[in-house]
């Protein structure tokens, strides 16, 4: 973070990738953008961190750290996109019978760990943003019979999961190396 002209900020707002110019479109075009903000948001609140730092736990007993909502985040990309809405046979990541919290207790500082969070998270977006692309309309209805949702409700929920999630990340964040966010 040397150099920055805001050393105490994980991103100088004048580097920030983010766009803060309004969508004025429709429904899709405005759900799709917050959700892409909010992706991108939980990414830059990790850049630069050591696969040590990204698995810095919260405090005890919680096992939360950023690379665990790396890997969490993927597995609800997947269980979303793929399971719910695609009505895809695919196993959960990160879950087992025995661990239902895999992908926090799993988030290790290890580097091959945090490589293999950060390409499944990028695989389930890709699917997550094709599917999407794909779709007619926000009102397409899941193919999972156990779980009857519409697409747009999913947008919505997707949307709260990050918000809520990049809340936790900011915390996190700052207790790691002490940058904060925008």
């Amino acid at each position: 973070m040397a150099g920055q002209k805001h050393p105490d900020m994980w991103v100088d707002p004048e580097d920030d990738p983010r766009s803060q110019e309004a969508v004025l479109g429709d429904e899709r075009a405005t759900l799709l953008d917050y959700l892409r903000s909010y992706r991108l948001t939980l990414e830059l609140k990790c850049s630069g961190l050591t696969a040590e730092q990204l698995a810095t736990r919260s405090v005890p007993p919680s096992t939360l750290s950023l690379l665990g909502l790396v890997r969490h985040m993927a597995a609800v990309e997947r269980n979303w996109f793929r399971r719910t809405m695609a009505g895809e046979d695919v196993p959960r990541l990160y879950r087992t019978p025995d661990d239902r919290d895999a992908d926090f207790n799993g988030a290790v500082g290890d580097d091959a760990v945090v490589e293999e969070a950060w390409a499944r998270w990028r695989e389930e977006v890709t699917h997550a943003e094709a599917f999407v692309d794909a779709a007619e309309s926000l009102d397409l209805v899941s193919l999972d019979p156990h779980t009857r949702i519409n697409l747009r409700e999913v947008l919505v929920h997707m949307i709260e999961e990050y918000a809520r999630h990049c809340g936790h990340a900011d915390l996190l964040r700052e207790c790691v190396d002490g940058a904060t966010g925008q």
